[in-house]
């Protein structure tokens, strides 16, 4: 049986009316920390992958420019919706796979993703994209759950994850693997509470090329079984 593409799930697409009154709340207060921590600067670009609804827009200082991508029509309709209704004219969003970016290399001061590393089929593919148009230097920024480091819960979320693959995500991503495998220079990871269960990653693109332009990645160990350790 195939794999259901996030853009695919129910979740988010049909579901798309209800996302902001289940998740808007809860999403936005962690997302808001975090764009507020980066201080981004005056006349900066910035891209969101999978922007969905939009539920970060509000946190964004109105002198960048940002751009929001998704590949569900009804998301990108109410995120339309909320530009339109508070004016936001730093704002805009696209129709576009974050596994085949659109944009040319280096287009970007920040690349943002929200929430969804453990949502598209190709979490290290979407990494190498947003590798490829964030320039040197600039800021790669995610927000994601990854499974915890402690055996049990670790094990119990691992064994959910066909479960939960049929809504349109994976339990089973483990973070230092995740992290080999994009190549990542991670600058920060913390969380905002001890008790919340998203990671937040700051990392500083620098380019990793190889003959041809290619980037090099390395297979992520999903199944990997680790010796926990800090970065």
């Amino acid at each position: 049986m195939n794999e259901v593409g996030a853009h695919e799930s129910k979740l988010y697409s049909d579901l798309a009316p209800l996302y902001d009154k289940i998740f808007g709340k809860i999403f936005y207060t962690r997302l808001r920390f975090v764009i507020e921590d980066l201080d981004i600067p005056h006349a900066a670009s910035v891209l969101e992958v999978g922007v969905g609804t939009g539920t970060s827009f509000p946190a964004y200082p109105h002198h960048c420019d940002v751009t929001g991508i998704d590949l569900a029509p009804p998301m990108l309709a109410r995120a339309r919706a909320k530009i339109r209704k508070n004016g936001w004219n730093h704002l805009k969003v696209l129709k576009m796979d974050a596994l085949h970016l659109e944009f040319p290399d280096n287009a970007f001061d920040y690349v943002m993703a929200f929430h969804v590393v453990s949502v598209v089929p190709d979490p290290i593919r979407m990494i190498v994209e947003a590798k490829r148009v964030c320039r040197p230097g600039g800021r790669i920024v995610i927000v994601n759950h990854f499974t915890s480091r402690f055996p049990i819960l670790g094990h119990l979320t691992e064994a959910l994850d066909p479960v939960t693959r049929r809504l349109g995500w994976r339990t089973n991503l483990r973070l230092e693997p995740f992290v080999r495998a994009t190549q990542l220079t991670i600058d920060r990871v913390y969380k905002i509470s001890k008790l919340s269960l998203y990671t937040v990653l700051v990392g500083r693109n620098e380019k990793n090329t190889y003959p041809g332009g290619s980037v090099k990645t390395q297979p992520l160990g999903l199944d990997a079984k680790e010796n926990p350790r800090r970065f």
